[in-house]
């Protein structure tokens, strides 16, 4: 072999091994103000942003994480989560909502009045975080999608409830679809629920802390509802757990079903953009493409 054609194989060894460095790049601490402190006069939440290459305007999402706060687990997998989206072109922000309020730990995983009480500050800590979203110029505001675990999946089910997509293209942004990863189900009702977001349920069938049940057979009005259950998984499925007791209740990884969910999600979010960001993605993947060839 020449010294040209080394030269050449050594050049693009060396391309192949910088590229997943520059797709892989770190996120950054942000804060943002809490429109309903609830323990305070007022509260900054933390969030990890995490952007795509390029300029933009992205679609987004927010992440929000269950009754344990950012436990260890919890913040490895939305990290996870958040890789995998930022890896797929959205920007990602994985928003702490217990932590400024002294509530992180599993403090409140046990307290059930206090679980519920959450669900009305996270709902307006999920909109806060949607509006940073939609004032970053990187981000395409009318696409801006929210995921929940637990306590943050039940959180995810009342916002798809309170978003306003009629609102899509007035100069105001509102959720563009919803995902609730083994959610508290009660908070859709019995039979039917009024949507005005698309929702995503993704459970596991031996969940016995939010029986999977609670979410299958409901009927969403307004906007498309989907119920996906993982019959072997239990609850925190999409967390690196061996299976094991939590205050009485299975909890555990589910390999398997966290690929699935998170190709599912992925999937979701993409049929959900609107026309124009599928057009401008497009458009992104057909230069990467021609770069990379």
């Amino acid at each position: 072999m020449n010294d040209k054609r080394i030269l050449r194989r050594l050049a693009l060894c060396a391309a192949l091994f910088l590229l997943p460095i520059a797709s892989q790049a770190s996120s950054r601490t942000v804060q943002l103000q809490a429109s309903d402190p609830h323990t305070a006069r007022s509260l900054l939440l933390n969030a990890e942003l995490y952007r795509p290459e390029g300029s933009g305007p992205f679609p987004a999402i927010v992440l929000m994480h269950g009754c344990g706060g950012w436990q260890p687990a919890v913040r490895d997998g939305l990290r996870t989560h958040a890789e995998f989206l930022r890896d797929s072109g959205f920007v990602v922000l994985n928003l702490d909502s217990f932590g400024p309020r002294q509530y992180g730990g599993g403090k409140l995983c046990s307290n059930n009045p206090a679980l519920y009480r959450a669900l009305s500050y996270r709902t307006s800590d999920a909109f806060d975080a949607m509006r940073y979203l939609a004032g970053q110029d990187f981000v395409a505001a009318d696409n801006i999608f929210l995921m929940g675990q637990s306590n943050g999946g039940a959180v995810a089910i009342r916002a798809a409830k309170e978003s306003a997509p009629q609102r899509y293209g007035n100069g105001e942004a509102a959720f563009r679809g919803v995902v609730a990863y083994y959610p508290w189900c009660g908070e859709l009702g019995r039979s039917r629920v009024s949507l005005s977001a698309p929702l995503l349920i993704l459970a596991g069938g031996r969940d016995n802390w939010v029986p999977a049940s609670e979410c299958q057979g409901v009927r969403g009005e307004g906007a498309p509802l989907e119920v996906k259950v993982y019959p072997n998984a239990a609850h925190s499925f999409d967390l690196r757990l061996p299976p094991q007791s939590f205050q009485g209740k299975l909890i555990g990884g589910d390999p398997a079903a966290t690929l699935d969910s998170r190709d599912r999600m992925l999937r979701f979010l993409l049929g959900n953009l609107t026309q124009e960001q599928q057009l401008a993605r497009a458009a992104r993947n057909g230069r990467n493409v021609a770069l990379a060839n």
